[in-house]
């Protein structure tokens, strides 16, 4: 497992891993937010390390800028969510099946308003802020001309979480697949699972696909891969 420092906060990265990642338009969050939420990383980080308890004022700001607290920001429609444009939406989601089984397999994928999230195996030999960089420079300078405009369109910053178990992959592709309901958007149509959306919602071979998922990723980190790795709660880019 390797761990890259770049921006904020620290990535934690396998060779072949299954990762549930988010990143978001550059107007979803304000940098005095994104600042705080950097600052709940390193004191998080260094409890742990040094085995500390949180002062209550800790407590508090840990609390407040948690990823559920800022995902229900998001899914209020915060900015100015660009992605709902059709061209915009469409655009993001031709970008992630594009290399989809060459430099990655897709688990799961939702494109929001404001954000994105992606369930995903990379292939061996890809490296995540490689692919993550595919798609962000690639979409922003589309996204900027049919929009008409010019200045940064993602947020720098992106969220990744390596997933360890079948359980934790069949969570994170519900957590996908339920994210336009959870935000009241009737009809969303830029959503999309292995096996099929109303497969993970209900529960039918969802367990199965799961297996099958983490089953090819330990047999790929019997080579060298790392498997068994833990990952933080969560990181930026």
């Amino acid at each position: 497992m390797r761990i890259r420092e770049r921006g904020r906060l620290p990535h934690w990265e396998k060779d072949s891993g299954l990762y549930f990642i988010t990143f978001r338009l550059s107007d979803s969050l304000p940098e005095p937010v994104l600042e705080k939420v950097a600052e709940r990383h390193r004191i998080l980080m260094a409890a742990k390390r040094v085995g500390a308890h949180l002062l209550p004022s800790q407590e508090l700001l840990v609390a407040e800028f948690s990823p559920v607290r800022l995902e229900e920001y998001f899914d209020r429609g915060a900015g100015a969510c660009s992605l709902c444009d059709p061209r915009i939406g469409e655009l993001m989601a031709d970008a992630l099946r594009y290399w989809q089984g060459k430099r990655y397999r897709l688990l799961a994928w939702c494109v929001m308003p404001n954000h994105v999230h992606v369930v995903c195996r990379l292939l061996p030999g890809q490296d995540l802020s490689k692919v993550l960089q595919g798609w962000k420079s690639f979409t922003a300078r589309k996204a900027n001309e049919i929009l008409g405009r010019s200045g940064g369109f993602w947020q720098r910053e992106y969220y990744d979480r390596l997933i360890r178990d079948g359980d934790e992959l069949e969570r994170a592709v519900r957590y996908v697949v339920r994210n336009p309901e959870r935000a009241g958007l009737k009809g969303w149509r830029w959503v999309w699972s292995a096996g099929g959306e109303e497969d993970w919602k209900a529960g039918e071979d969802a367990r199965r696909t799961a297996d099958l998922e983490i089953g090819a990723t330990k047999e790929i980190g019997a080579t060298g891969s790392g498997a068994g790795d833990t990952s933080p709660e969560a990181g930026a880019d």
